[in-house]
């Protein structure tokens, strides 16, 4: 069997510490996936290490993201690279032939 050395697995776990999750707050056995409840509040939670401990609130989903992802509500860079071209018309590899149409006597005609 294969062991990661101790020190590796520390390092892996350390660096774990401090990262934040939000979990929505739901009471009974009803769904708990973020994206079927966006308007329910979410409680922040950070984890130290050994458990998740409570770190702040969110009252829906978007300010939930807000938190958890603040990088993303910056406005992007159009300078931070080539922007690709719309396709155009054309028949490549790619693209279906044209369903063949047929006359009035059935028979096909492409």
């Amino acid at each position: 069997m294969d062991d990661e050395p101790l020190k590796d697995w520390a390092e892996r776990r350390d660096a774990k510490i401090g990262r934040l999750r939000a979990v929505p707050v739901v009471s009974g056995d009803g769904p708990r996936a973020s994206h079927l409840r966006p308007e329910a509040p979410r409680a922040i939670e950070r984890w130290n290490g050994h458990a998740w401990e409570p770190h702040g609130f969110a009252a829906n989903l978007a300010e939930a993201k807000a938190v958890l992802y603040p990088e993303a509500g910056e406005p992007s860079n159009p300078s931070c690279g080539p922007v690709p071209k719309p396709l155009g018309s054309g028949t490549g590899k790619h693209r279906k032939p044209p369903a063949p149409r047929s006359d009035s006597d059935g028979s096909a005609r492409l």
